[in-house]
């Protein structure tokens, strides 16, 4: 698999020190599972922090900053067990196999320990299916399943928007997607997604902000869109 699109230095910079939001970290986590020369950058980066901390000049802790470290420990260890996906309701799991994606092909690493919910209809030919990741189950995350040939409506962002392509392609006004592929778009871009006629498209995404959606079509749904 050749991957063509990768994340910006800017944001593996922002990844490698903590700085993204858990959603697009999530969308980052997935795409480096499989890119190489993404996952070198992010070791490069990690390598400079490293030894910016070195030279840091130290800054005095708290009196009782062990202290507050050891009560979260303790919280953690005795918060309830997130249900595994296997435990998910029969009417989800006749929906999808845990662990799974349409087709039968097994979901990325990274996404392995979420709780993947079931596909809900969002416009002709395009279903979507909320991840929620146990270490902050409030990120927006979401699955899209689109149709082949199907169109995305126009859109633009309130921030950056982070897509992962897992199976299938599609392209836009700024290249083409293939498996492992991430498009990163700003908030100055607005584009309209076009998947290839010969297969349906899925893809992880995940919103710094919100999606703007333009043209006619795209002002009439707008209300009814939360990704």
């Amino acid at each position: 698999m050749t991957i063509r699109h990768h994340a910006t230095d800017e944001t593996l910079m922002r990844y490698a020190a903590g700085q993204l939001p858990a959603g697009p970290a999530m969308v980052v986590a997935t795409h480096l599972a499989g890119c190489p020369v993404c996952r070198a950058r992010v070791a490069g980066f990690e390598a400079v922090g490293g030894a910016l901390l070195e030279v840091t000049e130290p800054v005095p802790m708290a009196p009782d900053a062990f202290a507050a470290a050891l009560r979260v420990i303790d919280a953690e260890e005795t918060a309830p067990a997130i249900a595994p996906l296997t435990a998910a309701p029969p009417s989800l799991a006749r929906r999808r196999v845990p662990g799974m994606l349409p087709g039968g092909i097994p979901l990325p690493e990274p996404l392995r320990a979420c709780e993947i919910g079931p596909w809900r209809w969002i416009g002709f030919g395009v279903r979507a299916s909320a991840v929620k990741l146990p270490h902050d189950p409030s990120a927006r995350l979401t699955l899209l399943r689109v149709g082949p040939g199907r169109k995305l409506p126009e859109h633009g962002h309130f921030g950056t928007e982070f897509t992962q392509v897992l199976v299938g392609s599609f392209i836009d006004g700024y290249g083409r997607y293939l498996p492992g592929d991430l498009s990163e778009m700003d908030s100055q871009v607005e584009h309209q997604p076009v998947v290839d006629p010969d297969g349906e498209c899925i893809c992880l995404a995940a919103l710094e902000g919100g999606m703007r959606l333009t043209g006619f079509l795209g002002r009439l749904i707008q209300p009814f869109v939360r990704l």
